[in-house]
């Protein structure tokens, strides 16, 4: 199997371990030292935050469905032992109280080759902001074809 599908393989097991919501699933598709720059607050988080069973399970239980998680557009760049993914994602379901989520946002995920498997040093997922100096969220843009 190439790296590109190998690579491919650990994120198709992270979009199946959010649908299923499986926090032991996530982390342990992560490394030891894996940082993540998520939507929800904060900023950033380190190795242990990112590793946190609680942060993954509390989320998931504000979910009523199963969490539909798909990419588009999907790269992969291999260098070595280091590879980066990024691409859109779709990310739809129900949240508890009926609210149905239909969002598109941007994710990019960084691994390293750990004896002989890719592990995820880092996630970075993000919503563009309007620039109409009212800072505010744009949750609802869809792909667009752009030149």
């Amino acid at each position: 199997m190439s790296h590109e599908n190998e690579i491919r393989d650990v994120l198709a097991e992270l979009t199946g371990a959010i649908h299923d919501k499986s926090a032991r699933r996530v982390i342990a598709l992560l490394s030891d030292d894996a940082v993540t720059f998520d939507l929800a607050p904060p900023l950033r988080m380190g190795p242990e935050a990112s590793r946190d069973p609680a942060r993954y399970e509390d989320w998931f239980a504000t979910w009523e469905s199963p969490i539909g998680s798909e990419p588009h557009d999907l790269r992969v760049e291999i260098g070595g032992d280091v590879a980066c993914a990024y691409g859109l994602q779709h990310m739809t379901g129900k949240k508890r109280g009926g609210e149905e989520v239909d969002l598109w946002f941007r994710a990019t995920a960084c691994f390293r080759r750990e004896r002989g498997r890719w592990r995820i040093t880092h996630l970075h997922n993000s919503v563009p902001f309007a620039m109409d100096g009212s800072g505010k969220a744009l949750l609802d843009l869809e792909p667009q074809e752009t030149r």
